[in-house]
């Protein structure tokens, strides 16, 4: 039997910052100190936490959602949920994300709960945090 996970975070950076944490290889592989794929593109493939976690896009609006098709490599054969991230200005520079992961196998079920927790709010938001404080470059002037 296979079961939902459904989570709300907010994190002080905003809905375009956060999208590019989660879809951009380069943010993502930085967030969570792992190597990450995402070509960026609807049906394209992505990959995180070192081939870990496989899977492909199915709809992306920049700064609105994120759609994927996810699985890990230790699952049954044919096993795949779909997780969705939905983005939402929450106040002045903040976001409220609400994932939304269908069909979680049931042995997994708890782990993947409490792993979204340690393996992407928390580190995410320590992430944006830390960009939030470095310094923004300046702009030439002629």
């Amino acid at each position: 039997m296979a079961k939902d996970i459904t989570q709300t975070v907010t994190f002080n950076a905003t809905p375009a910052e956060v999208y590019r944490a989660l879809v951009d290889p380069k943010h993502h592989s930085a967030m969570t100190g792992s190597r990450a794929t995402n070509d960026g593109k609807v049906g394209g493939t992505f990959s995180a936490y070192d081939g870990y976690i496989v899977g492909f896009n199915v709809e992306l609006s920049k700064g609105n959602r994120i759609v994927q098709a996810w699985r890990a490599n230790d699952w049954a054969e044919g096993a795949w949920t779909i997780a969705r991230f939905e983005l939402a200005p929450a106040g002045a520079g903040r976001t409220r994300l609400t994932l939304t992961q269908h069909g979680v196998p049931d042995a997994q079920h708890k782990a993947i709960s409490q792993g979204w927790k340690d393996y992407y709010w928390t580190p995410l938001g320590a992430w944006l945090d830390a960009q939030s404080k470095k310094p923004k470059p300046k702009k030439k002037t002629k």
